[in-house]
Parts: C-alpha cells; structure tokens; sequence
C-alpha cells in the first residue's frame, strides 16, 4: 500500500528516549502487511530510527535497526562518567558529553547525507524562539544529534549558523511537517509514555525524559485534534500499560515484541482504515502501577 502522486503517505516518528524501541516493532508490523511511505519524518529519538530505515526500507532494514536497539545500553548514549561531575562544577551548559551518541550513530549509518537515503527523510530539529526547523540536506548525523538534543542534557548544535535542540520542542510536530510536505495519509509511530510507573524515574535526566514523553503526547493531541479534516491520519497503538522508564534501555526486547504484536492486531482489525483520535492517546490512569504485559 502506498500513496500515489496524489495522495502520498508519511511514516511520522516521534521522540520517547529508550521508548523508541516501539516504532521497531511497529515497523516491523507495517512493512510485513505492506505498507510503504513515500517519505518518512523524525524528531528526536524518531529522527535516529527514521534515518536507519530510510537508509533500507524493508523488512531487512527494520531487522538491522532492531539488532542496534537490542544491543544498546544506557551508557552508549547516557556515558556519566568522573568528567561529567568536573563539568557540573565548572558550571557546565549540559549534562552529557555527546560524543559516545554521535559515534553510536556513525557507526550503523549507511550514508552521509539525508538526500542520499533511499527513502526521502525529513527531520525536525528546534531553534532558539521555539520554531520547528526541517532538515532534509546535509549531514545526517548532525541532523540526528540536533534533534535529539534534549535541552540542559545535551548540548545545541549548531546547523547553517544557527543553534538547535531537540524537534520536541518545537511549536509545529512531525505530524504538521508531514503534512506540508505533501502527506495526505499519515501514518503515526508514537513511542508513548510511562503511564504505569509506581514512581517518578529516580534520576534528574529520566525525570526530564518521562516529562518531554508527557509533553510528545500532548503535542500529538493537539495536533489530531487541529489536523484538516481531508488528512487521511493514523495512530499505531502505543503501549498500555507501561511501566518502562523512558531512561531504561534494558527492555528493547520487550518493547519492540509487544509493539510488534499490538500493531499487528490493529492492522488485522482495520486500523489503517480507521481516523486516528485524541482520545486514542487521552491522560489516564492505571488502578496498578505494577503491571507490565497487555495492550
């Protein structure tokens, strides 16, 4: 299934930290039933595995992004280190040194520019008033590492002479960029939030994570709630319940399982044929928080 010339059809990926693995398991399930973009959008933890699969768009690409997510650990992004507490006392403008992400990155690229991708990618970074800035040229892996730069964590970086942070952030989402560029059917990969946790995440960076999951899900509420009417827009099933950190990259596995399963059913029982709603994402609450299998 894919959009004709006049009606393309965008994968949009949106940011989640280690909750990203979910949009593993749901592009598994999509290019299994068929489902092809024209184009595909990515912000944040989105833009790294928007990028991994624009590089190979099928379901051996999809493989190979899953190999990297189940072999990634906390530290390969998240390296705290003797060095980091210096820079804190030196009153440093971040937290984490973003070196060990960019060489993760660097090392399963299969290109160096966005329009080398065999699938046309588009990713969305933030300047410094808050507006959504797209990055479809140049170089890939500045593109990832601006997006993902998640304010006071990481540090901005600087793109055509001008600072960026995290496409989080920004005031228009991946959803509105998608369909500007020409999607008049969207489909949309959410990572989701913790919405079974017995507790806030103990650290300030998962605390800050859990928070920018929250604010991802709400973006994306508003923006079903605004999208015109002739948008063709679909939600694949985020996870629920869910007890996984967005800071905890031990459950890859798990992740990318149960969202491969959940979007497999939601497939088989019409839901590319069905208008995704706000309260397909709505704020609810679980009577346990101790819970990790079902949908």
């Amino acid at each position: 299934m894919t959009g004709g010339n006049d009606a393309k059809t965008a994968f949009v990926l949106a940011g989640g930290g280690s909750l990203g693995a979910v949009q593993v398991g749901m592009l598994r399930s999509l290019v299994a039933a068929g489902v092809r973009p024209d184009f595909i959008v990515g912000s944040s933890v989105g833009a790294m595995n928007a990028c991994y699969f624009a590089g190979q768009p099928d379901a051996g690409g999809v493989e190979r992004l899953a190999q990297i997510w189940l072999n990634l650990r906390r530290k390969d992004i998240f390296p705290f280190t003797f060095g980091t507490a210096f820079g804190l006392l030196r009153h440093a403008n971040y937290l984490v040194d973003p070196s060990s992400l960019r060489g993760l990155i660097e090392r399963h690229l299969s290109y160096v520019s966005l329009q080398e991708a065999k699938l046309p990618v588009h990713i969305v970074a933030t300047d410094m008033q808050g507006i959504a800035v797209t990055l479809s040229r140049g170089s890939t892996v500045k593109a990832i590492m601006a997006s993902a730069a998640v304010p006071g964590i990481f540090p901005t970086v600087e793109v055509d002479g001008a600072p960026l942070m995290d496409g989080a952030i920004a005031a228009n989402t991946p959803m509105w960029l998608a369909m500007t560029l020409g999607a008049r059917r969207i489909i949309v990969l959410p990572t989701g939030y913790a919405c079974a946790l017995e507790g806030p995440p103990a650290s300030a960076v998962g605390r800050g994570l859990h928070a920018i999951t929250l604010l991802i899900a709400w973006q994306l509420i508003r923006d079903l709630e605004r999208l015109p009417e002739e948008i063709d827009v679909h939600l694949a099933p985020a996870l629920c319940p869910l007890n996984v950190s967005p800071y905890d990259f031990s459950r890859a596995g798990e992740l990318i399982s149960r969202a491969a399963a959940a979007s497999q059913e939601w497939i088989a029982k019409g839901g590319l044929s069905r208008r995704a709603t706000p309260a397909d994402l709505a704020p609810h609450h679980h009577p346990s928080a101790a819970v990790v299998g079902g949908h």
